[in-house]
């Protein structure tokens, strides 16, 4: 039996790893991951943006003088109507403050020759804010204002530490959530895509007749195990590749793209002795930095990642080796994927939610139902949950498997020689009866 299913397991693990199209993916997606956390800082480094020319009409006699022009806008005060302004062609826009502004707050407007964007719209409604603000604060009438204001300012800085970690475990909020939110939507692709690829190629054989020879040879269960298990481990072996060459990444490629500075405070934070008040770098960021660096951090990361990949996997495969073989065709599929891709949905969403707080009661207990712990567990693991949740989780993931294997192997055998019906939840549930 072994033999027989090591055969079949070989022969969808070899058709699906040969492919071009699972080499490109497999080692282009981390490189594309990186590409795409790095894209916004690189396009901001390399825009060199055209200078917007703003005429202002200010009626007020305040504001215009107090505007500052920066390196991408020009503010230029002139003493025209707003018509004559408005028909000056050359300029970008045309900024209108009315006469009581400070006092009234009424809105000021801005007329945009072209198209407008919203970090300048937002950047002219700060300035103007700042300047009624200041203006308004010297109407008190007090002295020495600048210097009260920026003696009373105050800029403190949060550091999270968890009692229940020592120094070298502790890690950014932020980053936990970013990563919880990456690892469930890693999970549910995989589980919707090689799921969905056990149900296509049980469809496709079954329509060429290639199932009805090899039952000849090999039992409908043993077919059934082997496609499952091959597709898996297509699956695992991907996941592999990305951990190890994620892992590489933070080994060396991250601390190359370090400034100095920056590694002269990750080393003191990762020490446990960095001032977090006088530190030039953002804390959080620094954090990030120190879990990102972390190889073991990573590869325990990517070994968890896999043990409920299997698990969600060969869970939910089994119902789409069972779906895939009661039916002729994809479309006739369709109706019946609810039942597994409403789950997987449902996952994705509390899995969102645990990202944002992994310790609630909600996020626990559906972390230990088996069609949301894959994406709900992976979501709260970042942030550092016990222990005993975790192997509680994947023993129950693990031996759901196993009861709907047993299921499922029913709804095979009776499946696979049935055609031109579309079958119903009913006539599903009456093969899986029989005995």
């Amino acid at each position: 039996m072994a033999t027989k299913i090591g055969i079949i397991i070989g022969r969808e693990f070899k058709e699906r790893v040969h492919k071009k199209s699972f080499i490109i993916t497999t080692l282009l997606m981390p490189v594309f991951m990186l590409a795409m956390m790095a894209a916004p800082a690189l396009i901001m480094m390399m825009s060199s943006g055209e200078t917007r020319n703003i005429l202002v009409v200010d009626e007020s006699g305040i504001i215009a003088q107090n505007l500052k022009s920066s390196e991408e806008t020009t503010f230029t005060p002139v003493s025209v109507p707003l018509d004559s302004a408005l028909a000056d062609s050359d300029a970008s826009g045309v900024l209108y403050i009315p006469g009581e502004v400070v006092s009234g707050n009424k809105s000021i407007r801005f007329y945009s020759n072209g198209a407008s964007s919203l970090s300048l719209e937002s950047g002219i409604t700060d300035k103007v804010n700042s300047i009624i603000e200041s203006v308004r604060l010297k109407s008190y009438d007090i002295d020495n204002l600048d210097e009260i204001m920026k003696k009373i300012h105050s800029d403190v800085k949060l550091q999270s530490i968890r009692t229940d970690k020592s120094e070298d475990e502790q890690s950014s909020t932020e980053l936990s959530y970013f990563l919880g939110v990456i690892l469930t939507f890693l999970l549910y692709m995989c589980l919707l895509l090689y799921g969905q690829m056990v149900m296509t190629s049980i469809i496709e054989e079954k329509n060429n007749r290639v199932l009805e020879i090899v039952v000849s040879s090999v039992k409908p269960t043993q077919i059934m195990l082997g496609k499952i298990l091959g597709i898996g481990l297509v699956a695992v072996t991907q996941i592999i590749i990305w951990g190890i060459l994620i892992a590489a990444m933070s080994a060396f490629v991250l601390p190359a793209l370090t400034p100095p500075e920056m590694s002269a405070e990750l080393a003191a934070l990762n020490a446990g002795n960095l001032d977090a008040a006088s530190a030039t770098t953002d804390i959080d960021l620094l954090q990030a930095m120190s879990v990102l660096g972390n190889v073991g951090y990573i590869i325990q990361l990517f070994v968890l990642l896999i043990l409920f990949l299997a698990g969600g996997f060969l869970l939910y495969s089994a119902i789409y080796a069972a779906i895939g073989s009661a039916v002729d065709n994809i479309q006739d599929a369709g109706q019946l994927q609810s039942f597994i891709i409403f789950p997987i949905i449902i996952g994705i969403i509390f899995g969102m939610t645990a990202a944002g707080d992994p310790t609630s009661s909600l996020s626990m207990w559906m972390s230990f139902i088996p069609f949301t712990s894959p994406m709900v567990m992976m979501a709260r693991i970042p942030s550092g949950i016990p222990g005993w949740e975790i192997a509680v989780s994947l023993i129950i993931l693990y031996a759901s498997f196993l009861a709907a294997v047993w299921i499922a192997a029913k709804i095979y055998r009776v499946g696979i020689f049935m055609y031109g019906k579309k079958p119903t939840f009913k006539d599903l549930i009456r093969w899986a009866r029989y005995k």
